[in-house]
C-alpha cells in the first residue's frame, strides 16, 4: 500500500467519484485523460529508499482546481491535504506548477501518481510513475567451512535490492584471481589445498557501493615434507637437522635415530616443534651422534616421513 488513505473502493471507480465530488462534474460528463500537453506531469521519478521524491505537474491559468492522487487515494486537493501520511507535503500551488513531495520514500510508495486538473468543466489527468531503488543487502551467506581435500563445497550468497543485485564470487586469498562465479551459488568439486582461503561475495546493483561479505574455506590435507636435508658437522660443534612439513591441521613431529625414538630433553639434544617445522639440535656433536635420522610428520589425515644423515666433516 502506498501513501494516502481513502475509501476501500476499486481505485478507478473511486477516482472518478472523488473527482466528480471535488470538481462538481455532472454525472453524465466522463472523467478523461487530457491531451498530450496539458496537464503535463514530469517523467517517471526514480529515487533511492530514504530519499525525498518530488512530483511536479505543470499547469496554466485555465486551471481552476487541482489534485494529486496515488492509486485510489487523494493526497492533496488544492491546498487541502486529504491523506494522513505526514511524509507527504505540498511544495507549490501556483499558476504554473502544482507539486508535492514524499519524504523518506520506501518501497511501498512505488507506483502511479496522478495529477488531475479542472479546466473548461472537464477534469483532465496526467500520470507519473514513482520508482524506488534500494541498495543491495546480503541477507544470507554460508558460514565458514572446513573440509578434507577432494571433497565438494557449495557456498550460498543471497541478496536483496531494487533492482535485483548482481551476485559475484571471488577467491581473494592467498591472492585474488578474479571472479570465479557470477551466481548466488558457488560449487567447487574435488577441492584442492590451493583453493583454500577466503571467498568474497559481492552484491551490486549500481544504487550504491557494492556490499561484500567473506567466507573462509579451510581445506584439510595430510602432511607433506618439503625440506629434509642431511648435514655435515665436525665433532665438538653444534649441529642442526631441520624437517619442514605443510599440513592442515598442523603436523605433529617425531624424531627417530634408526628405530629408536628421541625424547625431548634427552642429554645433549633439543627438539623444537613448530606448526610447520621441527628442529633437532645437537649442542656438542660426538661420534655416537653420527648416523641416520628419520622425521615423522602426522595429523589425523595421515603421516609421512623423511630420512636424513648427520655426518662428520
Amino acid at each position: 500500500m502506498g501513501v494516502g488513505g481513502c475509501l476501500a473502493l476499486p481505485w478507478r471507480c473511486l477516482v472518478v467519484l472523488c473527482l466528480r465530488l471535488l470538481f462538481l462534474v455532472p454525472a453524465g460528463v466522463p472523467v478523461r485523460s487530457g491531451d498530450a500537453t496539458f496537464p503535463k506531469a514530469m517523467d517517471n521519478v526514480t529515487v533511492r529508499q530514504g530519499e525525498s521524491a518530488t512530483l511536479r505537474c505543470s499547469v496554466d491559468n485555465r486551471v481552476t482546481r487541482v489534485a494529486w492522487l496515488n492509486r485510489s487515494s487523494i493526497l492533496y486537493a488544492g491546498n487541502d491535504k486529504w491523506c494522513l501520511d505526514p511524509r507527504v507535503v505540498l511544495l507549490a500551488n501556483t499558476k504554473t506548477q502544482y507539486s508535492i513531495q514524499i519524504q523518506d520514500v520506501d518501497v511501498y510508495d512505488e507506483g502511479p501518481y496522478t495529477c488531475s486538473v479542472q479546466t473548461d468543466n472537464h477534469p483532465k489527468t496526467s500520470r507519473v510513475h514513482l520508482i524506488v531503488q534500494v541498495s543491495p543487502k546480503i541477507t544470507e551467506i554460508s558460514s565458514d567451512i572446513s573440509i578434507n581435500e577432494g571433497g565438494n563445497v557449495s557456498l550460498t550468497c543471497i541478496a536483496t535490492g531494487r533492482p535485483d543485485p548482481t551476485i559475484t564470487w571471488r577467491h581473494i586469498s592467498p591472492k585474488a584471481v578474479g571472479f570465479i562465479s557470477e551466481d548466488e551459488y558457488l560449487e567447487i568439486t574435488g577441492i584442492t589445498r590451493e583453493q583454500s582461503g577466503e571467498y568474497e561475495c559481492s552484491a551490486s546493483n549500481d544504487v550504491s557501493a557494492p556490499v561484500v561479505q567473506r567466507v573462509k574455506v579451510t581445506v584439510n590435507y595430510p602432511p607433506y615434507i618439503s625440506d629434509a636435508k642431511s648435514t655435515g658437522v665436525p665433532v665438538g660443534q653444534k649441529g642442526i637437522l631441520l624437517c619442514e612439513a605443510s599440513a592442515v591441521p598442523s603436523a605433529d613431529f617425531q624424531w627417530y635415530k634408526d628405530d629408536k625414538r628421541l625424547a625431548e630433553g634427552q642429554k645433549g639434544l633439543k627438539v623444537e616443534n613448530k606448526p610447520f617445522f621441527s628442529r633437532l639440535t645437537f649442542f656438542n656433536v660426538s661420534e655416537q651422534d653420527y648416523g641416520n635420522y628419520t622425521c615423522v610428520a602426522s595429523n589425523q589425515l595421515g603421516n609421512t616421513n623423511a630420512s636424513m644423515i648427520l655426518y662428520g666433516e
